[in-house]
C-alpha cells in the first residue's frame, strides 16, 4: 500500500471529525467520522460554506480564529462552538484550526471532537454552583469549604463578614486569617479542631469570635472531611451564630441558681418551723405541720430534679457509646438500697452498647424509682430487660402498679395540650423524656390493669 493510500485510510477511520476548509471557508474535504458526529454524510458538506453550519451566536469567534490562522502558515488555534446536526439540533465541537506548511494542502485543516457531554456537565456544574451561591447568600449560617490543608479557601458565603467581623477578601487572601478574629482563649482549641479535621475526623466545636463585638459572638461549627482515595481533599462545614442561645442558657443558669438558693433557704425555715409545731403543738395543728413538712420535702426534691434538667439542657453533651448493662445494673442496685422491699427481676445480656447521653442512668433510675414510689407500700414487683435489635437497644421496664395516667406521658410528646387545668407532667418524666430525646431515641408507654410497661429505645453504636 502506498503512503498516500495509507494516509487516506487513516483519515477515514479517525474518530475525530477531520475536514479541510479552503481560504474562502468552503469544505473541500470531510472524513467519514463527520457522519457519526454531526449526522451529515461527507458529500452533503463538501462544497458548502462551513460557517453556515456554525451557530449564529458562535460565528464571530469562529471567524476570528479561522481568519487569523489562514493568514499565517504554520499557525494554529482552538475554538469551541456549536455545529448544526442533521437532526436539526446542535453539537458542541472543540476544533483545532491548523494552517499546515505542506504546499499540497491548500486551506485550513480542522480536527474536531464532540464535547457535548462535557459542555452539558460544565453547565450543570455552573447551574449547581449558582443555586448554591443563591442559597448561601440568603441563609444566616456561614457556609465554607477549605482544601484539606486549610491553605486555600474554596468557598465562603457573605454571612461570614457579619458573624466573624472580617471581610471575605481578607480570608481569601489568607485562609487562616479567621484565627485572628477568634477569642485568644479559644484559639488553641480551634487549632486542635483544625488538625483533627485535616486528619479525617468530623468536628463539632463552639467558640467566641469577632473582636469588633468584644468577642461577644458565639459560633457553633460543624465540619466534615471529604476523602478521595483515603486522603482529605477538602473540608466543608458551617458556622452558626449561637449568641442568643448562649445568652439564654446563661440567663437560665443564673435564674436557676438564684431560685434554688432562695428556695432552699426559705424552705429550710419553713421545714424547721413545721418540725417545731409538729413536736410542740397538739392536734390538729401537729397533723397539719406534718403535711407542711412532707410537701416541703417533696418540693425540695423537685428542685433537685429541676437542677438536673437545667444541667442536661445547658451542657450540650453529645451521645456516646455506652454499655447499658452496667448502667441498668447500677441503677437497680441503688433502688434496692433505697427500697429494700421492692422486688426487681433483671434479664440482661453480657453487653448491649448504644449511643446515649451519659445521663441515661438518671433516666433509668427515675423510671424505676417512679414505679416503686407508686407501688404498694414499697413492695412493688418490677422487671428490667435489656434487649438488642439490629439497629438499636431497648430497656424494657415492667411494673405491677396502677396504670400511669395518660396525661402524664401524652404531654411529653405534645399529644396532650397543656392548659390551666393541667400544665405539666412530673419533672422526673420530663427528665427521662429529654435524656432519651437528646440521645436520638424514643420512649413508649403501655398501660394495663396489671401494670405498666415502659420501653426506652436507643440507637446502637455503629
Amino acid at each position: 500500500m502506498e503512503m498516500g493510500d495509507l494516509s487516506s485510510v487513516l483519515l477515514e477511520h479517525a474518530r475525530e471529525k477531520l475536514v479541510v476548509v479552503d481560504a474562502a471557508g468552503t469544505y473541500v474535504y470531510v472524513n467519514e467520522a463527520s457522519t457519526e458526529i454531526v449526522g451529515y454524510e461527507p458529500s452533503q458538506l463538501v462544497g458548502d460554506r462551513a460557517i453556515e453550519y456554525v451557530h449564529p451566536d458562535d460565528r464571530t469567534a469562529v471567524l476570528e480564529q479561522f481568519e487569523a490562522v489562514i493568514e499565517a502558515t504554520g499557525s494554529s488555534a482552538t475554538v469551541r462552538y456549536r455545529h448544526a446536526a442533521a437532526d436539526g439540533g446542535w453539537v458542541w465541537l472543540e476544533s483545532r484550526f491548523t494552517n499546515p506548511p505542506d504546499e499540497g494542502i491548500e486551506g485550513c485543516v480542522v480536527s474536531s471532537r464532540d464535547i457535548s457531554e462535557q459542555v452539558a456537565a460544565e453547565q450543570e456544574r455552573r447551574d449547581a454552583e449558582s443555586r448554591l451561591r443563591t442559597i448561601a447568600g440568603t441563609v444566616g449560617d456561614v457556609l465554607w469549604m477549605f482544601d484539606g490543608d486549610w491553605e486555600e479557601v474554596l468557598f465562603v458565603n457573605p454571612a461570614y463578614e457579619a458573624v466573624f467581623g472580617q471581610p471575605v477578601s481578607t480570608l481569601e487572601a489568607d485562609p487562616q486569617a479567621f484565627l485572628d478574629v477568634v477569642h485568644p482563649d479559644d484559639t488553641p482549641c480551634v487549632r486542635e479542631a483544625m488538625k483533627r479535621a485535616a486528619s479525617g475526623e468530623s468536628v463539632d466545636i463552639e467558640y467566641r469570635v469577632n473582636p469588633a463585638a468584644d468577642y461577644g459572638r458565639w459560633v457553633w461549627v460543624r465540619s466534615e472531611p471529604i476523602l478521595e482515595d483515603g486522603d482529605v481533599e477538602r473540608i466543608v462545614g458551617f458556622s452558626r451564630d449561637i449568641t442568643d442561645r448562649r445568652r439564654r442558657e446563661r440567663q437560665l443558669a443564673v435564674m436557676d441558681n438564684l431560685l434554688r438558693h432562695n428556695l432552699r433557704n426559705d424552705m429550710s425555715v419553713i421545714l424547721g418551723n413545721a418540725e417545731c409545731i409538729a413536736s410542740e403543738a397538739s392536734e390538729p395543728s401537729r397533723g397539719r405541720a406534718e403535711i407542711i413538712r412532707t410537701q416541703g420535702q417533696e418540693l425540695l426534691e423537685s428542685a433537685d430534679k429541676q437542677r438536673e434538667i437545667i444541667e442536661l439542657l445547658t451542657e450540650r453533651s453529645v451521645p456516646e457509646p455506652i454499655d447499658l448493662v452496667p448502667v441498668v445494673t447500677d441503677a437497680v442496685d441503688r433502688i434496692h438500697d433505697s427500697y429494700p422491699d421492692a422486688t426487681i427481676e433483671t434479664n440482661l445480656p453480657d453487653a448491649a452498647t448504644a449511643r446515649a447521653l451519659h445521663e441515661v442512668e438518671l433516666a433509668v433510675m427515675e423510671l424505676l424509682e417512679n414505679a416503686v414510689h407508686h407501688g404498694s407500700d414499697g413492695s412493688t414487683e418490677l422487671s428490667v430487660t435489656v434487649r438488642t435489635r439490629s439497629d438499636g437497644v431497648d430497656i424494657v421496664i415492667r411494673d405491677d402498679c396502677p396504670p400511669i395516667p395518660e396525661v402524664e406521658f401524652r404531654v411529653l410528646t405534645g399529644d396532650w395540650k397543656m392548659d390551666d387545668v393541667y400544665h405539666t407532667s412530673g419533672l422526673g418524666l420530663w427528665l427521662v423524656h429529654w435524656v432519651v430525646d437528646l440521645s436520638d431515641g424514643h420512649i413508649a408507654f403501655e398501660r394495663a390493669e396489671g401494670g405498666n410497661t415502659v420501653t426506652v429505645s436507643l440507637p446502637r453504636d455503629s
